[in-house]
């Protein structure tokens, strides 16, 4: 209590007043004693004073003393306020601390007074105490409500206790809604291992910290960093646990987009090798087929042939595609048709899909070309479709569509692009279908209905930011339980399509004797390729690496026409022999080779003066036209569609 108390004293009687002031100095109650007799003057001690204590007699001239403690509560609600009357009866004093008086002291028994001051700012100093402690504490509740993370306490049986409005943001329940709630029962699905093995570490260690998955209020699926402190009581025994949760969900979709780009970098790096060994493999089959053609009797023995030909193909098809595929977006755009790339979509689709799944397609004809990169149609087509796979898991009926559309401004209204002429890409399902809801959100980045480990969310995005790269937009309609439908929009372009000759049957020129040096570390490509050109009455030496081969053009130069050459061996590779021998021989024809066939190979065989490149495995016909064509012609320029053949060596 204060050495000496500030004290306003409300009394219209003198003597009282000393009375009163000798009584609290002979109880050595130090005070300094304001007194006032009239409701003015007692208003403005109020307004201009500050007072520790206010005492007040209950009846006064034109003035009464509960009227002054309404005054005073007015002004100052947290000072004691004590009556001192003669004329105050049980009734009326019990009315007063009804009405917030503290307490009620009779003239005739002042020796309470001062044990009655004392006890008054007793309880005063702890009232002021218990209000400093419910501000701070509301201060620091709102503090934690400004948090970014989810703040929560929870008793021992994981009852939530606390809710802060950032976990009313994550979670989407209010704090009315989750308080006295069982956290495990809200934020978890049937799986319960992780909370419970997080709180046996918690009571073993005092804390613990880890990656929950939990769900929200609309059942979306989000991963929380979680960190978790044990709140003790007064004895040392576990009273309730403190919960911090950060969302971290976007966080983990992109460290696994990562790791599955990095996947699909490492699949594409190894694809490209397995395609250069098959391409490698193929090569023989389908030249040997050619070469034996003629030489079979019965028609059995050549169905047999056709029959390995066309499965030798099909594998080529085969791939082709998973180059394509692996190697992911890129490349220029250049005209394209639509019907060879849904007709590639299509094989693939009816080779790895489940024979539940009934394939249709349909391409108008004079489908209009496209400016369009074929890598990206194929992953456009590609997504769709494995995404209308998914919906039908009991089968159903898989539809790919193109047809010719001419779309007006009341046909584009909402869109960015033009009006004109546009291929349209119709893929259908007859699977499960979406909700308005989740219809609306298929294209944002890392939205997935699928399970966790089955979808990233980024295919339909992917589509969506495709499309729109090549200038057209995507429509779709779905109903649960009907299927889905998505429209592809593509502006046409007016450029024709570079066609191949179709005329028949290619001729297969003869040699006139001339020497070609034929390099390779396929021992099979070798044979093969020698008996077939010595078929054709040419003279073939062979090289099985660079060095073999520079070391036989130096020994027979003169009568060496044509170099034939693989891009990828040991030793020394197909671009450092072509070096060395165009160091030899400036003037020296060559034909590239590869079982990869791919852009940087094309780009170093170009920058080297090759005058041809075919790609593993060639058509028996593309290799004699290009040697014809070469040791025809005086400047070694191939044909127009010799090198449109040699050069399209993707589809």
């Amino acid at each position: 209590m204060k050495e000496s108390l500030r004290i306003l004293h409300l009394e219209d009687s003198a003597a009282d007043a000393s009375l009163v002031e000798g009584m609290l100095m002979a109880g050595k109650l130090g005070c300094m004693m304001t007194v006032t007799k009239s409701k003015r003057d007692f208003e403005a001690a109020l307004e201009n004073g500050k007072f520790d204590l206010i005492m007040s007699d209950y009846s006064l001239p034109g003035f009464d003393g509960l009227s002054a403690l309404q005054l005073a509560h007015k002004k100052y609600p947290e000072v004691p306020f004590i009556f001192v009357s003669g004329t105050i009866g049980e009734e009326r004093a019990v009315e007063t601390l009804k009405q917030g008086a503290t307490d009620y002291i009779t003239k005739d028994r002042l020796t309470r007074l001062v044990p009655a001051i004392q006890r008054a700012m007793i309880d005063a100093g702890a009232a002021r105490k218990r209000q400093q402690a419910e501000d701070q504490i509301r201060e620091q509740a709102a503090l934690l409500d400004k948090a970014q993370d989810a703040i929560c306490q929870n008793d021992m049986d994981q009852n939530i206790l606390y809710w802060n409005k950032s976990a009313e943001r994550l979670y989407g329940w209010s704090a009315k809604e989750a308080l006295g709630k069982n956290a495990n029962e809200l934020l978890f699905q049937d799986d319960l291992s992780s909370p419970v093995a997080a709180l046996k570490s918690l009571i073993r260690n005092g804390e613990w910290q880890g990656e929950l998955h939990q769900v929200t209020k609309d059942e979306k699926k989000i991963i929380v960093e979680s960190r978790w402190t044990l709140m003790r009581d007064q004895r040392g025994e576990p009273k309730s646990i403190l919960v911090i949760n950060t969302d971290i969900t976007e966080k983990k979709q992109i460290e696994a987009q990562l790791l599955r780009t990095q996947r699909m970098e490492s699949i594409g790096a190894l694809a490209g090798g397995i395609a250069h060994d098959l391409n490698n493999a193929l090569t023989p089959i389908l030249m040997a087929a050619n070469f034996i053609k003629d030489e079979l009797v019965t028609e059995e023995s050549k169905k047999l042939l056709s029959i390995m030909q066309s499965s030798a193909r099909r594998s080529v098809d085969m791939v082709k595609q998973i180059l394509s595929f692996a190697r992911g977006v890129g490349g220029e755009h250049t005209v394209l048709q639509i019907r060879n790339v849904i007709g590639e979509i299509v094989r693939l689709a009816e080779d790895t899909f489940p024979r539940s799944i009934q394939i249709q397609s349909k391409v108008a004809l004079g489908l209009y070309p496209v400016k369009a990169n074929a890598t990206q149609i194929h992953q456009v087509l590609l997504n769709l479709c494995v995404n209308a796979r998914d919906a039908m898991p009991s089968g159903g009926i898989l539809s790919i569509e193109a047809t010719n559309v001419i779309l007006d401004e009341k046909n584009i209204r909402g869109q960015q692009q033009a009006p004109g002429p546009y291929v349209l890409l119709t893929v259908t399902d007859t699977g499960h279908g979406m909700s308005p809801q989740v219809a609306e959100r298929i294209f944002e980045p890392f939205f997935t209905t699928k399970e966790i480990g089955k979808g990233t969310g980024l295919g339909l995005f992917t589509v969506m930011g495709i499309v729109k790269t090549h200038g057209g937009f995507v429509e779709v309609s779905s109903k649960e339980g009907k299927g889905t439908m998505f429209k592809i929009h593509l502006p046409a372009t007016n450029r024709a399509e570079t066609h191949r000759n179709e005329g028949g049957p290619p001729q297969m020129p003869m040699g006139q004797g001339e020497l070609i040096l034929l390099v390779d570390d396929e021992i099979a490509i070798l044979e093969v390729t020698k008996l077939l050109l010595e078929s054709f009455n040419y003279k073939v030496i062979t090289a099985k690496d660079g060095a073999e081969a520079v070391s036989l053009y130096q020994k027979h130069k003169p009568d060496i026409k044509v170099v034939i050459t693989d891009m990828m061996m040991p030793i020394m590779n197909g671009p450092e022999t072509i070096h060395a021998l165009r160091h030899i021989n400036p003037d020296i024809k060559i034909i590239g080779v590869s079982g990869l066939g791919s852009e940087s190979v094309l780009t170093k065989a170009g920058q080297q003066n090759v005058q041809a490149f075919l790609k593993k495995p060639f058509p028996t016909e593309d290799l004699l036209a290009v040697l014809h064509y070469l040791l025809v012609t005086e400047t070694g320029a191939v044909s127009q569609r010799v090198m449109l053949t040699a050069h399209t060596v993707e589809g």
